[in-house]
């Protein structure tokens, strides 16, 4: 999966997914900077995030590019927030939710202080209706909570904010969920209830070797 701002690199002889960086000459957490083309890309870690990870082990349909509109539950200190505002680029937003004061304050001052495209929302994603710099409907739903019950808080908010035919990636942490029952069963649990709920599957993905026990799901919305 390739666009103008996500680029295949090799580096020390392994691909990664790198973004094209919205921020010339600054990194977020450490991530190299490599220039080609004239361009200043920034590699992005599957280690460090589950959607380089879905990238890598395959991700068919990348719903975020340039000009998106996303909601991000679970954004923390802004890693994956970081490279999502650099592919929708100046014409797209993110709106970053994190409960966590703490957490949020790095968010703010290592992302969203730095890009204009990161609106971060201090909240508990359990109550979309609190999130007042929300405006219109968003064309993607991006959830990584670690919370039993993940997949409704995802569901609500895509109620909320998600238009018809936007899509979801929900991260599925299997072992907040139940962890007597075996991961990939869970997965396929969240991804039934989501079906119930009015959502088509467009692709399971386990991420595994980069995280263990976590599933990607992407789905579309109310089509």
């Amino acid at each position: 999966m390739e666009s103008d701002a996500i680029r295949w690199i090799s580096l020390n002889g392994e691909k990664n997914a790198a973004t094209l960086n919205l921020v010339k000459g600054n990194n977020v957490y450490g991530e190299k900077l490599v220039k080609q083309g004239g361009e200043e890309y920034r590699i992005w870690d599957p280690f460090r995030s589950k959607l380089a990870a879905s990238l890598k082990k395959g991700m068919k349909n990348m719903p975020i590019r340039n000009g998106t509109k996303v909601l991000y539950l679970g954004a923390s200190t802004g890693t994956t927030v970081s490279h999502v505002s650099d592919i929708v680029g100046p014409g797209g937003i993110v709106f970053a939710v994190e409960p966590a004061t703490r957490v949020a304050r790095e968010l703010i001052e290592n992302v969203a202080s730095k890009r204009k495209n990161v609106m971060p929302i201090i909240e508990d994603a359990r109550r979309p209706q609190s999130y007042f710099s929300v405006f219109g409907k968003v064309d993607v739903v991006y959830c990584d909570i670690a919370q039993p019950d993940q997949t409704d808080i995802a569901i609500s908010n895509c109620v909320a904010y998600l238009k018809k035919g936007g899509v979801m990636l929900l991260v599925i942490k299997t072992r907040s969920i139940d962890v007597t029952m075996d991961p990939r069963a869970v997965v396929a649990q969240e991804a039934a209830r989501l079906e119930k709920n009015g959502f088509l599957i467009d692709q399971i993905i386990n991420l595994e070797p980069f995280d263990k026990d976590h599933g990607m799901i992407s789905c579309k919305y109310g089509t």
